[in-house]
């Protein structure tokens, strides 16, 4: 039985926090489970057309945790501004989760819109009529109010040029197998490009990889990427509902906080980055490979999980590799009640939830006020990695917003002040109203642990935000970044838009949220 959550839990938790032929390779085994939270009637989703942009317990006491908060710094770096202009690109879609340049030289921006449907830019700035691919049929029905599932995450296999292969990450409908209860299952797919048009997919290619299946809506992460050494990073979830430690969310090594499915390692692939080979198949059929070298191949009692590269995580929505330096894996991880953070991710590495909410000792009991104490490594002395940047809650008094929101360090040519500097963001301080907010970070210097950051304003609004809820920023073959946003807190309407960032208009802003600078006649 698929059931829904009330829309005030829902809303509470974000604050709190089809068949194919081919071997497909699921998690977890099915046990039945019971569940008593209330069911809600789902809303039906109408597609909309969007259009071009108008040329307008241990075995020794563990260390403790520092409760100390680290300094955060708001104010621009030496060297840097604060402002920038956004350029639209294109408007008219429902959510843009995500925007992805495909390696084949083509120009193009391929929009993905939580509601099932990839959309192409052309080179020259037109947006194609047809999508790319229509998954609607596919994936779970989706509350318009706030919905964390959906279409969520589009990968372009590296040789995309030559073999036309692209990767999928979507939430379907539960499973018969699954626990009777649970919430849906989320499918990692392989397609190809059709033969006949570069500018469409061929649907009839699905293959599924691999079948997670999800206790709750929320807390799906889905934001998948090829890494540099040609394998495909999965980030997943804790499971949802709040504090990692209900239905579906099992026990691990910290007797303190009940829970969960972020410090777990055998039981379950939830809260975790997996890394995947989809070049090789894997034993008895499976249809992809473990990379020999991930981290627990070979681990005791690790056989059905090999696949995780890092955890410790809640809900790794956002992640990329930076495409300069050393090719680092940035991680912005949404927090519950009170803390928000950005993280380095290396292989093997525990990212501490539910131990810990950012640097601060998390709670179950009371996840509004952190722990004084807590470990800061696991039982066999692994540590738990703190994050190069956190910021408070706009729970907790004083805090910046609502959802971290990860992004990319900029790499591009048109915007030299932010060379080198990781551009991030928050979704909004908000649910009345749209106030989303762009931020920049810049590494340490000597041995301070945690990079500066500070608020970008957007020169042509009123205060410096989006004035929308910020869901994602995309970037090009050519490093520059997009800013795709949404008027509504969930899958619904037509105000979805993606804009470029670029130079402040040096003009001052007049009295008023402007407009942003629209993007020229194609």
């Amino acid at each position: 039985m698929h059931r829904r959550l009330p829309l005030t839990l829902i809303l509470l938790f974000l604050l709190a926090g089809c068949d194919t032929e081919e071997p497909t390779a699921t998690f977890p085994p099915p046990q039945p489970t019971d569940v008593s939270e209330e069911t809600a009637t789902p809303l039906a989703t109408e597609p909309t057309t969007p259009t071009l942009a108008a040329t307008e317990p241990p075995t020794e006491e563990p260390t403790k945790a520092s409760t100390d908060t680290p300094e955060v710094t708001m104010t621009p770096a030496a060297g840097t501004t604060d402002a920038v202009g956004l350029e639209l690109v294109a408007e008219g879609f429902t959510s843009p989760v995500a925007l992805v340049s495909p390696p084949d030289d083509s120009g193009r921006l391929f929009v993905v819109d939580q509601i099932g449907l990839i959309h192409v830019i052309a080179e020259d700035g037109t947006l194609l009529e047809e999508p790319f691919l229509d998954l609607q049929a596919s994936i779970v029905t989706l509350e318009t109010e706030f919905d964390e599932r959906g279409l969520l995450g589009l990968a372009f296999h590296p040789d995309y040029a030559e073999n036309g292969r692209f990767f999928v990450y979507y939430s379907a409908p539960l499973r018969p197998e699954a626990p009777q209860d649970w919430d849906h299952t989320s499918h990692i797919s392989e397609l190809t490009v059709s033969a006949d048009n570069p500018d469409v997919a061929d649907p009839d290619s699905e293959r599924i990889l691999l079948q997670v299946d999800e206790p709750q809506f929320n807390h799906n992460a889905g934001g998948i990427l090829f890494g540099p050494d040609g394998f495909l990073y999965i980030p997943l979830g804790d499971g949802g509902a709040a504090n990692d430690n209900e239905l579906g969310h099992v026990e691990d090594w910290y007797d303190v906080n009940e829970g969960g499915n972020g410090q777990d390692l055998a039981e379950n692939l939830l809260g975790s980055i997996l890394r995947i080979d989809v070049d090789n198949e894997g034993d008895n059929g499976q249809p992809y490979a473990i990379p020999a070298d991930n981290p627990f191949v070979g681990v005791e009692g690790m056989e059905s999980t090999a696949e995780v590269w890092a955890y410790g995580f809640r809900n790794p929505f956002r992640m990329s590799f930076d495409r300069g330096g050393d090719n680092e894996l940035f991680v912005g991880d949404a927090g519950q009640d009170l803390w928000e953070e950005v993280s380095i991710v290396t292989a093997g590495g525990n990212y501490g939830w539910n131990v810990k909410e950012g640097t601060h000792c998390f709670s179950t009991a009371n996840p509004g006020e952190s722990l004084d104490e807590c470990p800061d490594t696991t039982p066999d002395g692994e540590p738990l990695i703190d994050p190069i940047i956190e910021y408070q809650n706009a729970n907790a008094p004083g805090g910046l917003g609502l959802v971290v929101i990860g992004g990319f360090i900029y790499r591009g040519s048109d915007l030299p002040q932010f060379e080198g500097l990781y551009i991030f963001g928050d979704w909004s301080t908000s649910f009345e109203q749209g106030d989303g907010t762009l931020l920049a970070a810049r590494p340490p210097s000597g041995t301070d642990k945690m990079w500066t950051m500070w608020e970008v304003a957007v020169a042509s609004n009123e205060g410096g935000r989006l004035g929308a809820f910020l869901l994602a920023f995309g970037e090009d073959a050519d490093g520059e970044l997009y800013v795709l946003t949404t008027d509504n807190t969930g899958p619904t309407g037509n105000t979805g838009r993606v804009y470029r960032i670029v130079t402040a208009p040096e003009q001052p802003a007049g009295p008023g949220a402007a407009s942003p600078t629209p993007s020229p006649t194609p």
